[in-house]
């Protein structure tokens, strides 16, 4: 029964992150909204970036999700928060990027390493204390604030460098409301489940879903990455593809022409 559970929450986890996959970057719509918009436009696009950015959640449910206290959340959840607003700020302001699909990928990764120090893997593996997670935590917030930075780069900030500091504090003010909306709904729905027997019993499978969703998103960002720096190395390269449809295109209207003339 617990096994067939596993099979479905994870199906349906993973059904949930695939329209997700490659939404996570700004689209051409939001770039316009940015050119045309003033610092609101900012703050909107960092929550709206957060609430639909499935790594960053995935992580933050990791980190509290055996957190009872105000105080245990209050301090993980600053000191994540410290760690993605310096890289965020820094690394947008003095325009310091990666790949951002293999920035995503290793974000990928911190996601596969909460679900497997929650499932006490350290513990049983390596037979070894798990590292000190305040400061994995605070690493992770680096990373992921440097994922967060990548995205911000693809929209213009302009040259003026006051006018572009507001503008990536506005943005991550947004990520901080998105962060907290989420954290709300996170924290109290893991302290209505945390007092139900079915809590113990599946703790361990949704951190497994955990992981195997992490291990998804990696390798979806790899494969993303892959079109990314080697567009022609796959059985349809772009222009073949275009060419294809091209082709396709001139014989429908030849077999228009060819029914007109019947």
């Amino acid at each position: 029964m617990t096994n067939i559970f596993s099979g479905r929450l994870m199906a349906l986890l993973l059904c949930a992150l695939t329209p997700l996959a490659w939404a996570h970057g700004i689209s051409e719509e939001d770039r316009q909204q940015m050119l045309d918009g003033g610092y609101f436009q900012y703050v909107g696009l960092g929550a709206s970036h957060m609430l639909t950015g499935y790594d960053h959640l995935l992580f933050l449910f990791g980190v509290v999700f055996f957190l009872t206290t105000f105080r245990e959340i209050a301090k993980f959840v600053t000191v994540f928060t410290l760690g993605h607003c310096m890289t965020l700020i820094l690394a947008t302001y003095f325009k310091i990027t990666w790949n951002f699909y293999l920035v995503d990928a290793i974000i990928a990764i911190s996601v596969i390493y909460k679900g497997f120090d929650n499932n006490g893997g350290f513990q049983k593996h390596f037979d070894m204390e798990s590292p000190n997670l305040l400061m994995a935590v605070f690493g992770f917030g680096l990373l992921h604030g440097f994922g967060l930075s990548t995205r911000l780069q693809q929209i213009p900030l302009g040259d003026d460098p006051v006018a572009m500091l507001w503008r990536i504090l506005s943005f991550n003010v947004g990520v901080e409301v998105g962060q907290i909306a989420a954290l709300t709904v996170m924290v109290g729905v893991l302290a209505l489940w945390r007092n139900r027997p079915s809590f113990k019993r599946f703790s361990q499978i949704a951190n497994l879903a955990l992981i195997y969703a992490g291990i998804y998103l990696l390798f979806t960002q790899l494969h993303g990455y892959q079109h990314d720096s080697q567009p022609d190395s796959f059985r349809f390269p772009v222009q073949e593809h275009q060419h294809v449809h091209e082709d396709m295109a001139i014989e429908n209207t030849t077999d228009d022409s060819r029914n007109t003339l019947k």
